[in-house]
């Protein structure tokens, strides 16, 4: 049975739209990305996830340690349910959600929130009310990892904290000791340009020559930030005792890994292997994570519609931020229409024979996503479906 006839038996009684995640695809890219991280610890990134099921069964395994949420509010309802160590990884300006943190005790000891300026612990303070009256707050410094060569005249990665020099983080760490009422306990850079840019070579000399300048600029990023972060870190822990130092993520796991200032590495998109992931050669994820569409009619020119699917990734617009059609082979979108927020037009030689009532897998270009536009993930091992689990939509919880 191929990989079609076995993902349309499994799903024969469901009705599409839905979304599912194929179980052994999944554990496979979790086992390969223990084995690239080399026995650094991942700390699973949850915005890439969006399913607690599915987060506690990644921390259950050997290898993964501890959350990184994308939001405050995120990471007060995961430790309502039972995780622990969260990282909040990035500023948060929600005072109902920092009120909610100097209430809890409980919380306070488990979750560490992000800052890159003086002006986040101001906030905490005004917000929180005297220090000595509340739990001590646990942050992390986030530093720039974004190369500047040219004598800092470029800048090549995503534009994050403004602390970018030894020197600067030291300060900063200075000025959070200094404060009553914080706990200094982590630092983290995410290395964007190395991580999420993908240097696989595509058809056509201008393709080939994109991927060698691709290359060229990881390595150089790579060299310089390996010896700034380590003395970033050197800097830092003549401050204070930090408990640890993150950086990485699914496209970068290896060469960050290896880097001995590093205590951990952070990744999550990797479970799922959304299509953005087809453009890196250092590794490749199965497809996991699916969501089918309906072909509810045809055209008579040799195309198929399929009911909804307008699911655009976030970042910079382009057509590799669009799902992409998976299954059956040889499907691709109509340039003129897209994914389309009612309907997708389908084109290729395999649209001629989709008939009305067939369902279609498509990837999303990005991992979790997804799971904002579905209640439910459908599990599905071999032929079967096993489980079904509430994705953080489908338990009345959105965060971004």
């Amino acid at each position: 049975m191929d990989e079609l006839d076995r993902l349309r038996s499994a799903t024969a009684d469901l009705d599409a739209p839905f979304a599912l995640v194929d179980l052994d695809a999944f554990e496979a890219n979790a086992a390969d990305m223990t084995r690239r991280a080399g026995g650094t610890p991942i700390r699973v990134a949850s915005k890439s996830v969006r399913c607690r099921a599915l987060l506690a069964d990644v921390l259950g395994r050997d290898g993964f340690r501890g959350v990184l949420a994308f939001t405050l509010p995120e990471a007060l309802w995961l430790a309502g349910q039972g995780f622990r160590d969260l990282v909040v990884a990035y500023p948060t300006v929600d005072r109902r959600a920092l009120r909610a943190l100097a209430a809890d005790p409980e919380a306070a000891a488990q979750i560490t929130i992000m800052v890159d300026d003086v002006a986040h612990l101001d906030l905490v303070d005004r917000v929180c009310g005297d220090p000595a009256g509340r739990p001590e707050v646990r942050v992390c410094l986030d530093i720039d990892a974004s190369w500047r060569p040219l004598g800092g005249r470029l800048r090549i990665g995503a534009r994050r904290s403004p602390v970018h020099a030894p020197s600067e983080a030291a300060a900063l760490a200075r000025a959070i000791v200094a404060r009553p009422g914080f706990r200094l306990v982590g630092l983290m850079a995410y290395e964007a340009q190395i991580a999420g840019v993908g240097d696989a070579g595509g058809a056509g000399a201008g393709a080939r020559l994109r991927s060698l300048a691709i290359r060229g600029m990881q390595t150089g990023s790579g060299r310089e930030l390996a010896g700034r972060r380590r003395a970033v870190v050197d800097a830092v822990r003549a401050v204070a005792d930090l408990e640890f130092v993150n950086g990485g993520g699914t496209g970068s796991l290896e060469r960050t890994a290896r880097e001995s200032a590093v205590t951990e590495v952070a990744a999550g998109s990797g479970l799922y292997g959304p299509a953005l992931f087809d453009t890196y050669r250092a590794f490749t994820p199965r497809p996991a994570a699916l969501f089918a569409l309906p072909v509810v009619r045809r055209a008579g020119d040799g195309s198929a519609t399929a009911l909804g699917g307008g699911y655009p990734a976030s970042g910079p617009a382009g057509p590799d931020r669009l799902p992409s059609p998976h299954l059956p082979a040889g499907l691709r979108l109509d340039r003129l229409e897209g994914a389309g927020e009612a309907q997708t037009p389908l084109l290729g030689t395999a649209a001629e024979h989709l008939r009305v009532g067939d369902v279609v897998f498509f990837r999303h270009a990005k991992a979790g996503e997804l799971c904002e536009r579905f209640n439910e993930l459908h599990l599905v091992r071999g032929d079967r479906v096993v489980d079904t689990v509430p994705t953080y939509r489908g338990e009345g919880q959105a965060f971004l």
